[in-house]
């Protein structure tokens, strides 16, 4: 399946394809930034297509991808298993639980944990993502 800009839970979504090309440096994560600007609100990336360097913040490539996405003030979601990464840092384990805590960047296990999390946000902060 291609990367696809779908509905979910009432969001325009840009649902990457798990096959796709990997998202191994900036520009990588900005190609994505520039797809989604076809009305997606966010960018859900497979935990598979992300370097490995992602998960491992002391190459800051996390950060730079994250603040790319908060930039163009769009939402990022990782979606997949890593908790090989998350035993491995407790650094990671603490950014992925402020990340999830806030609402630019989550970290979820599947498609459906997305679905339940931009329902809650809808409801908290309104459809067009601002507080009521």
């Amino acid at each position: 399946m291609p990367d696809e800009v779908l509905q979910r839970a009432g969001v325009t979504v840009l649902v990457c394809d798990p096959a796709g090309p990997p998202v191994a440096t900036v520009q990588d994560a900005l190609d994505l930034i520039g797809a989604a600007f076809l009305g997606a609100e966010v960018v859900a990336v497979p935990a598979s297509r992300l370097d490995e360097d992602f998960f491992d913040l002391g190459t800051r490539f996390a950060g730079e991808v994250m603040q790319k996405f908060v930039n163009y003030h769009l939402r990022l979601a990782v979606i997949g298993d890593i908790s090989r990464h998350l035993a491995a840092s407790s650094a990671l384990r603490a950014l992925v639980q402020e990340s999830n805590s806030a609402d630019h960047v989550w970290f979820v296990p599947d498609l459906e944990a997305l679905d339940e999390r931009l329902h809650a946000a809808r409801e908290r902060l309104g459809p067009r993502g601002r507080a009521r």
